[in-house]
């Protein structure tokens, strides 16, 4: 069975040739999840990853003040609720969060059944990134509509000519088309996840240009690909090194389509 590539549409019901890439905490969710440090009298100190993307540069080299307590390192398995090991508190705690300042963005993409992904420091698997999702489009959390984004990829399987699914299959298809990189799942740097977050980027890139090729040689793109046809990934995170690591990363790569947005203090503004 062929799968069509799914991205918004215009007014003129033409593919957007918009993609999206998202961090996670502090930018899509303000999550509960805690990294545990130690103080100098040797209690554990949960730290939340908005504090944590500031302080993460310190921890374990020099001692600082933390909400009364002097942090002097990381308790034993600092990580362990954004390990395989805080999977199933993961999916609970997606339910129980408050939107971040990317969440307009993500029901915007959904809704219209574009193409993502999750890039994110945390290490657990990319199955449970996808499971919290789909619970989140099945419950409609804060604007989410799985009837809309039915709606539209049923739009998609009209102009392609495709045989009619079920609501069920239409949503698992364009889930397994999105793209989840949990960057420190079985090994990277939860303390410094910036390269896995370049890595995962370009990848990502790569998959887009791929399927955008295949889309311009569509019936209802014509020759777009030939009259320089370049499609478009907005990512948004919230971390300041993370863009900047991006940022250096991409600026000599011709094939750069990534236009990057920071969240930073909960305010979204293009980097």
């Amino acid at each position: 069975m062929k799968l069509i590539i799914t991205e918004g549409f215009t007014e003129e019901l033409t593919p957007d040739l918009k993609y999206y890439a998202f961090d996670w905490d502090d930018n899509l969710m303000y999550m509960p999840t805690k990294i545990m440090l130690m103080d100098s009298e040797g209690n554990e100190v949960g730290m939340g990853t908005e504090d944590f993307a500031e302080h993460r540069v310190d921890v374990g080299k020099k001692d600082f003040e933390y909400k009364g307590k002097t942090i002097v390192g990381f308790a034993e398995n600092p990580f362990r609720n954004f390990s395989d090991a805080g999977n199933k508190k993961f999916i609970i705690d997606s339910l129980l969060a408050k939107p971040g300042p990317a969440w307009d963005d993500f029901v915007e993409c959904i809704n219209g059944g574009s193409i993502f992904s999750i890039i994110t420091a945390r290490g657990h698997s990319p199955e449970t990134l996808k499971q919290a999702i789909e619970n989140l489009i099945e419950v409609g959390y804060k604007g989410l509509s799985k009837k809309e984004l039915v709606r539209n990829l049923k739009k998609y399987r009209e102009i392609a000519g495709e045989d009619e699914l079920s609501d069920s299959e239409l949503v698992e298809y364009y889930m397994n088309m999105n793209k989840y990189y949990p960057v420190t799942h079985g090994a990277g740097s939860a303390q410094n996840p910036e390269q896995g977050k370049v890595d995962a980027i370009k990848e990502f890139q790569r998959y887009v240009m791929g399927m955008s090729k295949k889309l311009g040689q569509t019936p209802y793109l014509k020759n777009d690909v030939s009259n320089k046809f370049v499609p478009t990934i907005g990512f948004s995170d919230d971390d300041l090194r993370n863009l900047e690591k991006m940022k250096s990363a991409l600026k000599d790569d011709p094939e750069n389509i990534i236009q990057m947005y920071s969240t930073h203090g909960g305010i979204k503004k293009k980097y």
